[in-house]
C-alpha cells in the first residue's frame, strides 16, 4: 500500500511541476478544460464523449512522456549530441502524432454532429 501512496505523491509532484512550468502542458490542460463541456455538446453518445476526452488525454499523456524524455536528456548533457537530438525529436514527433489523432477524432465527431449520422 505504501508503494501506491508514494507513486501517487510522485505523480502529484510531477503534475504540479508541469502545470507551473511547462507551457505546452498548461495549454493542453486548458484544452482539456474546454473539451470537457464542448465534448458533451458535440458527442452523440457516451462512448463518443469518452473517445473525444480520451483523445485529449492521450495528447496530455504523450506530452508528459515527451517532457520526461527531454528532462532525462538535459540531465545527461546540455551540449549537442546527435543521439540526444534524435530522442528529443522522436518525443516531439510522438506529440505531433497525438495531436493529429486528437484533431481527427474531434473533426469526425463534429461532422457526425453536423450531419446527424455517423460517418
Amino acid at each position: 500500500m505504501q508503494r501506491l501512496i508514494d507513486a501517487f505523491i510522485n505523480s502529484v509532484r510531477a503534475f504540479r511541476k508541469l502545470a507551473a512550468h511547462e507551457k505546452a502542458f498548461q495549454q493542453e490542460l486548458l484544452l482539456l478544460a474546454l473539451a470537457l463541456p464542448a465534448g458533451w455538446f458535440i458527442s452523440v453518445s457516451w462512448s463518443s464523449y469518452a473517445l473525444l476526452i480520451g483523445a485529449v488525454l492521450l495528447l496530455i499523456l504523450v506530452e508528459v512522456l515527451n517532457t520526461g524524455i527531454e528532462a532525462a536528456c538535459d540531465a545527461i548533457s546540455r551540449e549537442f549530441h546527435i543521439d540526444i537530438q534524435l530522442a528529443k525529436d522522436c518525443g516531439s514527433l510522438a506529440v505531433l502524432i497525438s495531436i493529429v489523432i486528437a484533431g481527427g477524432v474531434w473533426i469526425i465527431a463534429l461532422i457526425e454532429r453536423l450531419l446527424g449520422a455517423p460517418i
